[in-house]
């Protein structure tokens, strides 16, 4: 059970039922973690906004869902993993593919290169060694591409920090996560 009321998009008002009814008809669901995040509608439309600047980016849908993965996993929050597998697939990423990105790596060499940087960023709290900026860059990621690894796990880790802290009730196929936490 979480430990913020969750919020019913039917019962909200103001401009939470706004922001909700938005999230309705963009996605056609209400996950909890909105649910949750609309007790302040302040909190909601910043991460609302942001998400939606990070999806417009150069990184393109797989790469975005498999830093999501790669982030969550390694900070161990299950509703993430569990949400980011639903959405990965909706993206094209395969349950292979998935479990490799939870784990750092990808099929994919480029998408391995933002993995690897996107878990260091996570592991040393931002401060990264040349080493890992250059291995990014050689990978062929833009500075612009950079840029955006940076947002989506600052925005992961976010949404990381606010599932484990509430213990949002997981509201889509739940997956275990590889590690305790």
């Amino acid at each position: 059970m979480a430990r913020i009321a969750v919020i019913d998009p039917k019962s909200a008002t103001g401009e939470a039922k706004k922001l909700l009814d938005a999230v309705q008809a963009s996605l056609g669901a209400v996950p909890n973690f909105i649910r949750v995040l609309a007790n302040s509608p302040a909190a909601l439309n910043a991460f609302l906004g942001i998400h939606g600047i990070a999806g417009a980016g150069f990184l393109d849908p797989k790469t975005r869902e498999r830093i999501a993965l790669a982030v969550a996993e390694q900070n161990a929050c299950q509703y993430c993993v569990s949400a980011h597998t639903a959405i990965g697939r909706k993206a094209g990423l395969d349950g292979q593919e998935m479990l490799a990105n939870r784990k750092g790596r990808s099929s994919d060499a480029k998408a391995e290169a933002a993995l690897a940087f996107a878990r260091a960023l996570v592991e040393h709290a931002g401060q990264v060694s040349k080493a890992e900026f250059d291995a990014v860059r050689a990978a062929g990621h833009s500075d612009g591409e950079i840029i955006e690894i940076i947002t989506h796990v600052a925005m992961n880790i976010f949404t990381n920090l606010l599932g484990k802290a509430t213990q949002i009730e997981i509201d889509f196929p739940e997956i275990e996560l590889n590690k305790a936490a």
